[in-house]
């Protein structure tokens, strides 16, 4: 991974000692880009209080969300493939790197990714370093911290297909079960792997048996997690209170049926069963008919019943906070740390009644979010409780 000592960074103030977070506060400490989007090299130390970031459009406030997703699994709140991630005008295939020092109930960890500059440019590979040591895939960050996030492209999120919904489930059951991850990315390999061999027109039985066996035993283990987190989520939603409205959730798939009926090996083996009689359908169709992949994540209003889709734009926000607040509070209390949240342009949206409704909810939850906007009056209501940065042009400048 990139050295990003190499680089000149501008760095904001250290953080005052006042500023120290309880034991046991999930928070970051220390970001540091290098090639990445708008930054060719930055380094901000903040303490442990939210983070308001302003600035107008295009100024690189998301930018600096984005990097933070990274220290997460996946392919960060944008989706973005590897390659889109480097510097702009740095040319093609440019390597990028993120660096956190993040502080955890469990110590301090230093976190690198990045994209591997060894593997020339074509390469789509993400390396990721915990504590300086070579971590086998980014699942792994899931063992020590969750990311939460909220952007304005999920402002559709119940009204979409279902893959951004299980994605947004999956994210939630990460700060919960720290193999989910593992099993996602194993699943999603043997799928890939069982669809270009049926593609291709194997008659290699072994092989598909052999995937279809990982594929029964990771994607029941799959579902069996989101089921588990959705019931524990919805007490937690009860707890709720003021103007966001209470959601009332449910898991819709094969799979979490079978498991309503009978223990995880009988809805394995009705699986696999179903994998190998549909073999002759997958080739035609690709992937696979049912499975994890196929699932979806059903919300509605509590009180009403009406479904999440056909709520006003406004209460959809409401309802999808409603659930980000739920999945926090529920952090908390299971894990004693809530989840670190990026929460890009979500005031503007808001009335001030629910602006002033979540301010306080991440007061109480000794949250470090992290929060961007164009419009500075939006966070007045927060005061001496957050630190403040301006960003210009790829610049953050302390307020």
């Amino acid at each position: 991974m990139r050295d990003l000592a190499r680089h000149s960074f501008e760095a904001s103030a250290p953080a005052p000692a006042s500023a120290a977070a309880p034991a046991g506060r999930l928070w970051v400490r220390r970001l540091v880009l290098g090639d990445f989007r708008s930054y060719g090299a930055l380094r901000l130390e903040v303490d442990a209080r939210p983070v308001v970031l302003t600035g107008p459009n295009g100024a690189g406030k998301t930018n600096l969300l984005e990097a933070l997703s990274f220290i997460a699994p996946g392919r960060g709140l944008r989706r973005a493939r590897l390659d889109e991630v480097g510097r702009r005008g740095a040319g093609a295939g440019t390597p990028w790197a993120v660096a956190a020092t993040v502080v955890t109930a469990a110590g301090v960890l230093e976190i690198g990714t990045g994209r591997d500059p060894e593997m020339g440019p074509a390469s789509l590979r993400r390396l990721v370093r915990i504590d300086g040591k070579a971590a086998r895939s980014h699942a792994e960050l899931a063992r020590h911290l969750a990311v939460l996030w909220v952007t304005p492209e999920m402002d559709r999120l119940f009204q979409e297909g279902s893959g951004a919904r299980r994605r947004f489930l999956d994210r939630m059951v990460y700060g919960h079960d720290a193999e989910h991850a593992a099993r996602v990315a194993a699943y999603d390999h043997a799928l890939r792997e069982r669809a270009r061999l049926l593609r291709e027109g194997s008659r290699d039985t072994t092989w598909l048996h052999a995937l279809e066996d990982a594929m029964a035993e990771t994607g029941v283990a799959i579902a069996a997690a989101r089921r588990r987190l959705v019931r524990r989520l919805r007490g937690s939603l009860e707890l709720g209170r003021g103007p966001f409205p209470a959601a009332s959730i449910s898991l819709k798939g094969t799979l979490e049926g079978w498991l309503d009926e009978g223990p995880a090996l009988a809805a394995e083996e009705r699986f696999r069963a179903l994998l190998a009689a549909s073999r002759a359908e997958d080739a035609v169709a690709g992937g696979a008919k049912d499975g994890p992949q196929r699932s979806d994540l059903a919300v509605s209003h509590l009180a009403s019943g009406m479904p999440a889709a056909l709520s006003s734009t406004g209460e959809q926000k409401a309802l999808l906070l409603s659930l980000v607040l739920a999945h926090a509070r529920l952090e908390t209390l299971e894990r004693g740390s809530a989840p670190l949240l990026l929460l890009d342009e979500v005031a503007a949206h808001l009335d001030r009644v629910r602006r002033t409704a979540l301010y306080e909810e991440l007061a109480a939850l000794g949250s470090q979010a992290w929060l961007s906007g164009t419009d500075e009056a939006m966070f007045e209501s927060l005061g001496a409780g957050t630190q403040h940065f301006r960003v210009v042009d790829g610049n953050v400048v302390p307020r």
